[in-house]
């Protein structure tokens, strides 16, 4: 170990670097980043930060830029570049209701098929138009089975690196081409589970599903308890099943508690909402039936046809609230539309190549899913910087930078994860950009403008870090908007 007056910790080594070459006119806004980056809340930790000039793609502050480190969602800045590029603002998902037989007067003699084709906004409001519309055709009665098609993507159905813990929550949720949404977040693959209270201490609490389903069952050993008890409720499902767990105690008229719970085998749980809204719709089958998987044939007949909203509206829940299941289904859907195929490898290859045309060095990347939710993802803060450079010469540029949240907006829509962060700071309605948290890492990336009307870029990721870091990141980025002389 180095020791005495020689002694220079490589932050300390960095502030020396970087000062010393900085352009005079950025000279006060690295000093007091330097400043910021003494923070004790990083003593042990490693942050990357890059700014750039928007305009020139001239890098003006560097520390540890090139350090490769955990992304968190910053990854999906790489993805929605891509889905933009490759699929386009107007793409829209589909999803197709099919059969191999034909109707005979009020009857459909043959099999139905649902046939998903990624889309993750699909509602139960969204089945029940299916049904009615079936209805509209004629079809009273069906007499064949009902079949699931999901095989527009593989069957993998988590990245490789979501751990057992987070699966069973809406941000860990399973991928398939055939799915639903349980409200207008569009966090697919999952449904609301509410508890409350019993009417009297002693029974158990009340337990409801968003959407109603069958699909799951419910376990309840959670207990109504006094108004004075403290509420210790807690969901969860068993691992690799659909049981659906309440445990603990909740007051007599105690406040809800809600969850958002990832379901096994979503395919199944959209088949089953499907179900459902045809029976509302009092289309009844002929005899017995069953729910299955399957593939629809190729020469079967279309009997209803449904378009999502299009990519450039879906990107305002993927990138304001940082929706976890729409990178992963953007990712198979690159792969599906560039190269055949609806799996992580061939969309993460779509990804990759989309950044190297926006001169990232996808030699100093790792990709391993599209949300961030890896701990192996990584990327320097300088190609994060570089992407965002990139991404202004593009067309669709104005939709990008439309789906990033806003700092310090209160509309949930708008501001998204910024909406309480750096309020009543010159960083307020200014800041533009997307955040990224995972244990130990968070993450700031975007865009500001400067007093004097200078648009800058900057990427901000802190790794290993042990306490609540994102008020260092609003520093930085208030620093950034506070610069430069009134114009």
């Amino acid at each position: 170990m180095v020791t005495g007056a020689l002694a220079i910790s490589p932050l300390q080594f960095a502030e020396r670097e970087i000062t010393a070459g900085a352009d005079d006119e950025y000279a006060s806004l690295a000093n007091e980043i330097n400043q910021i980056l003494q923070d004790e809340r990083l003593d042990g930790a490693l942050a990357g930060v890059s700014i750039r000039e928007a305009e020139t793609g001239e890098k003006i502050y560097d520390h540890f830029g090139d350090t490769r480190l955990v992304p968190a969602s910053n990854t999906k800045l790489i993805t929605a570049a891509a889905a933009f590029e490759t699929l386009g603002e107007d793409y829209r998902f589909t999803t197709e209701i099919h059969t191999d037989g034909a109707v005979k007067g009020k009857m459909l003699k043959g099999n139905l098929y649902l046939k998903g084709k990624g889309d993750p906004t699909l509602l139960q409001e969204d089945f029940e138009e299916f049904a009615q519309e079936l209805k509209s055709q004629g079809i009273q009665k069906i007499k064949g089975d009902l079949i699931g098609d999901d095989t527009w993507y593989d069957d993998v159905r988590l990245s490789e690196d979501i751990t057992w813990q987070d699966e069973i929550y809406y941000y860990g949720a399973q991928v398939s081409a055939l799915t639903a949404s349980p409200n207008e977040d569009y966090d697919a693959g999952s449904l609301i589970v509410e508890v409350n209270p019993g009417d009297s201490a002693g029974i158990e609490p009340k337990v409801s599903l968003s959407p109603k389903t069958d699909y799951v069952t419910i376990v309840n050993r959670a207990k109504t308890v006094a108004a004075d008890q403290p509420k210790t409720v807690a969901i969860s499902r068993e691992h690799g099943t659909n049981q659906i767990v309440v445990e603990g105690n909740i007051p007599v008229e105690g406040s809800r508690t809600r969850e958002w719970i990832a379901v096994d085998e979503p395919s199944g749980y959209a088949l089953d909402l499907f179900e459902n809204a045809l029976l509302a719709e009092g289309i009844e089958w002929a005899g017995k039936h069953t729910l299955e998987m399957g593939e629809t044939p190729d020469d079967s007949t279309l009997l209803v046809e449904h378009e999502s909203m299009t990519l450039a509206e879906l990107s305002i829940p993927f990138m304001k609230l940082s929706n976890n299941g729409h990178g992963e289904v953007l990712a198979k859907e690159m792969g599906r539309a560039v190269k055949g195929e609806g799996s992580w490898e061939a969309g993460l290859e779509v990804m990759e190549d989309v950044a190297g045309t926006l001169g990232v060095n996808t030699d100093t990347i790792l990709l391993r899913d599209g949300s961030g939710m890896s701990h192996v993802n990584l990327m320097p803060v300088n190609e994060i910087s570089q992407l965002l450079f990139g991404v202004q010469s593009r067309p669709w540029y104005g939709s990008y930078l439309n789906s990033l949240p806003v700092a310090a907006d209160a509309e949930r829509f708008v501001g998204g994860t910024l909406r309480n962060r750096m309020k009543e700071t010159a960083a307020q309605q200014n800041v533009k950009a997307k955040t990224g948290t995972l244990t130990a890492v968070s993450a700031l990336s975007g865009y500001a403008t400067t007093k004097d009307g200078k648009p800058l870029i900057f990427s901000i990721i802190i790794n290993n870090d042990l306490a609540s870091v994102t008020p260092i990141e609003d520093a930085i980025a208030t620093a950034i908007a506070e610069s430069g002389k009134e114009q």
